[in-house]
């Protein structure tokens, strides 16, 4: 049977929630930040390669969308702790980082602080649709 025109369902869901206070750069910024962390941990979650009618090549994508949600910090601590007691992995995105230039010293950021002190201004988790949504809960899809 030719399935190749039916929707395509995913059993799991990539979601990414920002402070609502962020700035547009910072958003974008952050955003770009958090999913990288899923395309290097997660191989099986990115698509093959792209070709044009020219045969130009272009670099994979996730083969599942991303949906970002907006939140207040308070919806952002909530979606954490769902999150850590749900195991659902995720990358995390704290007010630290925008005054640092590096892997190296992000990494050393987040790990000066413990986990109810982060000041965070994002996050990105990936799971079971259902976990997601719980996780999420409260948050809006960003405009």
């Amino acid at each position: 049977m030719d399935t190749a025109d039916q929707p395509i369902r995913f059993d799991t869901k990539i979601a990414v929630l920002l402070r609502d206070d962020l700035q547009t750069w910072q958003r974008l910024n952050v955003t770009a930040f958090l999913v990288s962390g899923l395309a290097a941990t997660f191989p099986e979650l990115i698509g093959e390669p792209y070709q044009d009618a020219d045969d130009t090549l272009y670099l994979p994508m996730f083969r599942q969308p991303v949906l970002v949600f907006a939140g207040s910090k308070e919806i952002l601590g909530a979606a954490y702790s769902r999150a850590l007691g749900r195991g659902v992995p995720m990358a995390v995105f704290t007010s630290d980082l925008f005054s640092t230039g590096n892997d190296r010293d992000n990494r050393a950021a987040v790990r000066a602080l413990r986990s109810a002190s982060l000041d965070l201004v994002g996050l990105v988790v990936h799971g079971p649709r259902n976990a997601v949504d719980k996780i999420v809960k409260g948050a809006r899809l960003h405009e």
